[in-house]
């Protein structure tokens, strides 16, 4: 016993020796917080962001083993991966998959604290780091996808090189240094960026953008993950078809967070104009937003004009979207024809969406802030009292039977995915799997909680001798 106590306590201090090691570094600078209760995940959507960031890295390192940054090798190598590798269908759906998370995520976590207004607080520098970033993210989603040179990729590809050569001055040797002089190796360029030269940028950014104090919280991380795996296994990532210069394209779009300035490079208009200086004007106004916001409340119902400009946006991002994959259904037209997007009526729309969303954005704000300005002194005056959410059976029926579609919804799409050689549904049960360790972690941290706040009842003290009489003596007393 002695012993293994002696084990004990060395190996306890051990790894103190290694921590007390490691408190000048970087590392211990920064500051993990484990919440013991369910934090909302809105507050560290940037820690998912980074998460999914050592996804990509795992899952991509595991990629290089097999793939060919060649320009003629390239899709072979990928459809190696895909059809014979061991596992390598399952780490191909990962890391595409976890790469548009990554980008959704960034999205959500930038809007999210334009509206709370968390850039009021000193963080400045954060925000325009972390706008930075996030367009380095685009790039770095956009590199990967490229690498495989199919019939989508090349028509990224040609995409920015024409936006590339459109600068003035720069343009053309910022072309030559991201393709090449020639064709041949633009596709060893691309992938020297994706693995190496990106991932470093994003790295130093994120070096001086994430706070000194972050938010870990297991079950969520656990269920993000979880769902990035069953997204690969009901929606398994399609192939594409190779590219071939005597093949005449077909008709393909960008992803989804490019299809934004395809629809504007769709109207035919001056490509630098649309495809760079557009976006360009829009990711540095959005920059710039701390530098002009000058409310000195937080809450996006007390900062009315910049809400309703970030509400205009949003709208407007998600109408090109849409517009970026809408093509034209009649097949008898050309394939160009398809594909153009009349510009009067496309700008046209564009330029009315600015007052009709900003002013109906605006107007709403108000009401919202008046009818919380009444209900807050409606609330003063009368009694207090809480009201608890309660559903109707009504609506618990249609919660029901929404549940059951979507439950018979997976079910069809993992019997598909069995029929398939089994892979999108083992990649499916393995998100499963996540997903349900997140729930019984979040559980068993929610009962610990539930069984501290239960008070514990004194216990009986053991009564004091009773002090003996003057009158008596210890000889008088029974024996």
């Amino acid at each position: 016993m002695v012993v293994s106590l002696k084990r004990r306590n060395g190996l306890v201090d051990f790894f103190y020796w290694i921590w007390d090691g490691l408190e000048r570094t970087v590392f211990i600078g920064t500051k993990f917080s484990f919440p013991a209760r369910f934090v909302s995940p809105f507050g560290f959507l940037g820690m998912l962001t980074f998460v999914i960031f050592i996804i990509l890295g795992i899952s991509g390192a595991l990629l290089m083993f097999y793939y060919q940054p060649i320009l003629d090798r390239a899709w072979d190598s990928v459809q190696k991966i895909n059809d014979t590798v061991p596992y390598g269908f399952m780490i191909r759906n990962i890391h595409y998959h976890a790469s548009n998370a990554m980008v959704l995520l960034a999205v959500l976590h930038m809007y999210y604290q334009y509206f709370s207004g968390r850039y009021k607080i000193r963080n400045e520098i954060i925000w325009v780091t972390g706008v930075v970033l996030g367009t380095v993210t685009i790039l770095e989603a956009f590199t990967g996808y490229d690498i495989i040179f199919s019939e989508r990729a090349e028509l990224a590809i040609s995409i920015a090189a024409s936006l590339t050569n459109s600068m003035p001055v720069v343009g053309p040797t910022i072309r030559d240094a991201m393709f090449g002089s020639g064709f041949a190796d633009f596709i060893l360029r691309f992938y020297t960026m994706h693995v190496f030269l990106l991932p470093i940028v994003m790295l130093g950014l994120m070096a001086v953008h994430m706070p000194r104090f972050l938010v870990f919280d297991v079950p969520m991380v656990m269920a993000i993950s979880g769902a990035i795996f069953i997204t690969g296994g009901v929606f398994p990532v399609d192939l594409g078809s190779k590219f071939e210069p005597t093949v005449p394209p077909g008709i393909t779009v960008p992803e989804w967070y490019l299809t934004g300035i395809y629809a504007f490079l769709r109207t035919q208009y001056d490509k630098f104009v649309t495809g760079v200086l557009w976006p360009g004007i829009f990711i540095v106004a959005i920059a710039m937003t701390p530098f002009i916001d000058r409310y000195k409340k937080f809450s996006w119902k007390d900062r009315p004009l910049v809400t309703a400009f970030g509400i205009t946006g949003i709208t407007q991002v998600m109408v090109t979207t849409y517009w970026g994959f809408y093509i034209t259904p009649d097949i008898t037209k050309p394939l160009v024809a398809r594909l153009v997007i009349d510009p009067i009526f496309f700008y046209t729309i564009m330029l009315l969406l600015v007052p009709i969303g900003f002013g109906f954005s605006y107007m709403m704000i108000l009401l919202a802030k008046e009818s919380e300005r009444k209900a807050k002194l409606a609330a003063s005056k009368g009694p207090h009292k809480s009201s608890p959410i309660n559903l109707s059976g009504k609506w618990i029926n249609w919660l029901i039977i929404g549940l059951l579609a979507f439950q018979v919804y997976l079910n069809i799409a993992a019997y598909n995915a069995a029929l398939s050689g089994m892979k999108n549904f083992a990649l499916f049960l393995t998100g499963l799997i996540l997903m349900v360790f997140a729930g019984l972690f979040h559980l068993y941290r929610h009962g610990l909680n539930e069984a501290k706040k239960i008070p514990v009842p004194p216990q009986a003290e053991p009564e004091s001798p009773k002090p003996l009489d003057s009158k008596e003596s210890p000889a008088s007393l029974p024996s």
